[in-house]
């Protein structure tokens, strides 16, 4: 079966995945900063129990944190299944994950639950409504915390109301090229939007892409925050779009994006941080037309098979620094066409 991150969608030279996210808290639990380690490991059951209930379960594995390597928990972060911090405590917390790699549920990290769906390039309709259909599905069995005022009770107070969160991943090289983006990040955060990096807050964009996302949920219905976060979208695509254009009228940026292809197609060595460089030049290349025989498809799935944690579970064995450049050069040679 093919993963989320192995197709691309709608918008997908400028949106390459769209993300809804629910943050829940079961009534009879403190907030995850203050349970113990039993607390969590119940709730991790009470959890499984109520999704193993549902006809949707038989498509879910589960990944106790603690059982996991450390490779295979970064792993979970470089294909964005969960967060960094879910992973920076193990014990106790647990992730659900679908077999297509869509839908995950972390259990234990900043709330009891976080449920979240992953949809490849711009498609916030499907996103909710699978989001939606988890979050019912599990409201039948677990008592969710809920206050008639504030909405869903979570421990950040801006997670308050419908506790979403709703976000897509960008890949802006023009914008970040100008110069743009830190002016464009102020003026959003004063419109309750936040445009942050790659693997969210307090990361930094790899391969020119970030991640834009509603920062309130409080007073605001789903939907509303939704074609909210639509309308900047529509906004940066258009920005980035026609800064692209005149970016790419220089013969310089062609010759970069030309050489980038190349290099990727024929290297015998490649560290991750120059793959996400030249990847970028290619995203870039492909989507102005200045690339015509290589498939949107083929980079989001070589940019997620080739992170360091995530080739090192390809290989089956432990791998050196230079072994995972040559591994991953390879890949490239063999996933992309001659």
């Amino acid at each position: 079966m093919l993963k989320w991150y192995e197709k691309a969608g709608t918008e997908d030279g400028v949106i390459i995945s769209t993300r809804v996210r629910f943050a829940r808290n079961l009534r009879e639990y403190p907030f995850p900063d203050r349970l113990t380690l039993r607390q969590r490991e119940e709730i991790v059951e009470k959890v499984w129990d109520a999704l193993s209930a549902s006809p949707i379960a038989q498509g879910f594995s589960r990944k106790n944190l603690s059982e996991l390597s450390e490779i295979e928990r970064v792993s979970l972060v470089e294909r964005h299944l969960v967060s960094p911090e879910l992973i920076s405590s193990p014990e106790g917390r647990a992730a659900f994950i679908y077999e297509d790699e869509s839908i995950s549920i972390m259990v234990n990290e900043e709330d009891h639950l976080r449920i979240q769906v992953m949809q490849e390039g711009y498609n916030f309709e499907k996103a909710l409504e699978l989001a939606d259909q988890i979050d019912s599905l599990l409201n039948e069995k677990l008592s969710f915390a809920f206050d008639s005022d504030l909405g869903y009770l979570t421990q950040c107070p801006t997670n308050l109301g419908t506790g979403m969160r709703a976000s897509l991943m960008l890949h802006l090289p023009a914008l970040q090229e100008s110069g743009s983006i830190t002016r464009i990040s102020a003026s959003l955060s004063r419109l309750g939007i936040a445009i942050r990096g790659t693997y969210g807050e307090a990361s930094r964009p790899v391969g020119a892409i970030y991640q834009l996302s509603n920062q309130l949920s409080l007073g605001l219905g789903e939907q509303e925050a939704i074609d909210n976060l639509k309308d900047i979208a529509a906004q940066l695509l258009e920005r980035e779009k026609t800064a692209r254009k005149k970016l790419c009228e220089n013969l310089t940026v062609q010759d970069q994006i030309a050489r980038s292809i190349g290099i990727l197609k024929s290297a015998r060595l490649l560290s991750a941080d120059e793959f996400m460089r030249l990847v970028s030049n290619v995203r870039l290349g492909i989507s102005e037309g200045l690339i015509r025989n290589v498939s949107p498809e083929a980079i989001n799935a070589l940019t997620i098979h080739v992170q360091p944690a995530t080739i090192q579970l390809r290989s089956g064995k432990p791998l050196s620094a230079s072994e995972r450049d040559a591994l991953r050069a390879q890949l490239c040679c063999e996933g992309l066409p001659g």
